[in-house]
């Protein structure tokens, strides 16, 4: 049959990365998360315990058929049914018959010899199913032996979107009934197969190895094999168009749609509860190997990935570029366990802790019910927290408006909103010109208010991407060299589904007005900006109150509250910078021979840093 994006020709590769990672000798189950005509599942049936998925019920038929192939005894029907169908006249002027040969419509999709002897067999095999005359293997082997002869005389040029204004030679022949291909010998174990659509069921499958082959196009499968699902089911649909199309709207596939193939791809690696991932992908796809290789390494060891790259044949269409080679991708990667997965904030906020995250939750006690994030900024440190409760609070609120955006507003609507912004203002890694207009509208909107999401886009197109004011809360960053990419695009997406997840609640409050939040249950972090050195957000002059000594020493005796009631706190902070020295900071710490400190040296900018802690070394996590 042919079938699009079928992995025949890639099966080698396949089971070289599989053999050089020994996972043909430490596995026992493999996962073809969409199996299509099921090669991939048949190929390893010998090797392992196969899982198989598909959102098209054609799909899930011929998996059946070649993962549970029956014996070929058919011993409750007591023939055998392919010699059965060859050698009889009967026909039935059925569903096919009558809408999809020149019988009674004018679509040319099979001759009116053929439709009819569809539907005969069809009928025929249900009508075997109801009388019990054969088993549910059979049942399925059969069905897909009729997709199979099918193909052979459609009046089709590859798919069934459309068939041909004239008859193909092969379509007026007369069909022979033939079994569906099977390459390897009957499986020892019977297999699973599912049909289902992958988003919702990959929280409920478990397993070794995970195989990844989505759609790469925009061609939704369920439109081009519209006539083998119908003749598949055989549930008499509604049909419309020129085509005679079934509505496929509840199949449709959101890993064929620009945007929400990212989103859904990046939340199936997340939720895989499977020890390796395996991925197959292609140069046409509408996924980049940047964002691949970014939502991977996030969820995988970075150590064990592996890419791999070759020339492939691709299937053309009209919608198909046919210039250039086309490359096949696979990509490889053991998972990392939950613990170890960190997510890291797409606003890059000068002073974010993404580095350190490690390290802090290293150092963090064991057991926290509430957190409370008491700088939020970017929120790197509080979005790894797995607590019951979380506090975000920020005093400047316009980054605190873009934070909550990411957790308020549906991901693909923003994605939507970002591309079609970038295109209304033609921004460029530093075309001022484009910025500006951006960033005029940003500052003077109509109706007056300043949206969080346009900010963003300037934010990743200013320079340095830093949040700046002037007095009047107008942002004036000037351009500069960055601007929206796929790794950001990654970002945004595990970030934003990280976010809706947790129970968060969102401030914007001076500190001290979080004391009512000073429980022994509940633990402060805090990153205060520095008082030694001076970023855009501590200098006063961005339209929000500077840092000073009074600040500097009223976060300390906040500290000192928390830790009078048996509290826990976790301060990062620096005692020295370049010629400048934190007194304030150094006496406080003279002061309390309780509180521990911790040094980290930056690895970016080689800073010494310190941490310091109110609670005892063993009430940290190992």
């Amino acid at each position: 049959m042919r079938y699009i994006g079928n992995k025949e020709k890639i099966l080698n590769e396949i089971e070289d990365v599989i053999i050089d990672n020994k996972l043909d000798k430490k596995c026992k189950t493999f996962f073809d998360a969409f199996s299509g005509t099921s090669t991939v599942g048949e190929f390893f049936k010998d090797k392992f315990e196969i899982i198989a998925n598909d959102n098209l019920y054609m799909s899930y038929v011929i998996s059946q058929a070649k993962l549970n192939t029956p014996d070929g005894k058919y011993k409750n029907l007591g023939i055998n049914p392919f010699e059965y169908f060859n050698s009889t006249n009967e026909k039935v002027k059925g569903f096919i018959y009558k809408n999809y040969s020149p019988g009674e419509s004018e679509r040319k999709y099979f001759s009116e010899e053929n439709a009819e002897k569809i539907d005969f067999i069809r009928l025929k095999i249900e009508e075997w199913k109801q009388k019990q005359l054969i088993t549910d293997e059979e049942y399925y082997f059969l069905i897909a032996s009729l997709l199979e002869s099918v193909s052979k005389v459609a009046n089709i040029a590859g798919v069934y979107g459309a068939y041909l204004k004239k008859w193909d030679p092969r379509a007026v022949k007369p069909m022979k009934y033939i079994p569906i291909q099977t390459t390897k010998e009957l499986a020892k174990t019977k297999n699973i197969v599912y049909n289902k659509k992958i988003e919702d069921l990959i929280e409920n499958v478990e397993g070794d190895i995970l195989y990844l082959d989505p759609p790469y196009t925009k061609n939704q499968y369920s439109v081009q094999y519209h006539l083998l699902e119908t003749i598949a089911k055989y549930d008499n649909p509604e049909i419309k168009g020129k085509t005679g199309a079934r509505d496929t709207s509840m199949q449709t596939s959101d890993f064929s749609k620009d945007g929400k193939v990212h989103i859904e791809f990046e939340r199936l690696i997340a939720k895989a509860k499977f020890k390796y991932i395996i991925v197959s992908y292609s140069t046409d796809g509408i996924m980049s190997k940047e964002f691949i290789e970014s939502v991977l390494k996030r969820y995988g060891k970075e150590e064990t990935y592996q890419f791999k790259k070759f020339t492939y044949k691709k299937y053309l269409n009209t919608k198909s570029k046919k210039e250039g080679e086309h490359f096949e991708y696979i990509f490889f990667i053991e998972k990392k366990d939950e613990n170890k997965i960190n997510y890291y904030s797409p606003l890059n906020y000068m002073g974010g802790k993404a580095e350190m995250i490690d390290f802090l939750k290293k150092n963090m006690p064991k057991k926290i019910n509430r957190f409370v994030d008491l700088f939020a900024g970017g929120f790197n440190v509080g979005v790894n927290m797995d607590v019951d409760e979380l506090i975000y609070n920020d005093y400047n609120f316009k980054v605190k408006e873009v934070i909550k955006m990411f957790r308020d507003i549906d991901t693909y609507d923003l994605y939507k909103y970002i591309i079609n912004t970038i295109r209304k203002y033609r921004l460029k890694k530093e075309d001022k010109e484009a910025y500006i207009k951006a960033r005029k509208d940003y500052n003077h909107p109509e109706p007056p208010i300043r949206d969080p999401k346009l900010l963003y886009v300037l934010v990743l197109y200013g320079f340095q991407q830093q949040i700046r004011f002037n007095s009047l809360l107008e942002y004036n960053n000037p351009i500069g060299q960055s601007g929206f990419n796929d790794k950001i695009l990654e970002k945004i997406i595990s970030f934003s589904r990280k976010l809706k997840e947790k129970n968060i609640t969102f401030l914007s409050r001076d500190f001290e007005q979080l004391k009512k939040y000073i429980t022994k249950d509940t633990f402060f972090y805090c990153d205060p900006p520095y008082l030694i050195t001076l970023g855009s957000y501590n200098d006063g002059k961005r339209g929000f109150n500077g840092w000073s000594e009074e600040d500097e020493i009223r976060l300390l005796n906040f500290l000192d509250k928390i830790d009078k009631i048996k509290g826990k706190f976790m301060l990062s902070n620096v005692i020295k910078h370049k010629d400048k020295e934190n007194k304030i900071l150094k006496k406080w710490l003279k002061e309390h021979k309780n509180y521990r400190k911790i040094e980290y040296k930056g690895k970016a900018n080689g800073r010494k840093e310190i941490v310091i802690i109110n609670y005892n070394k063993e009430n940290l996590n190992d």
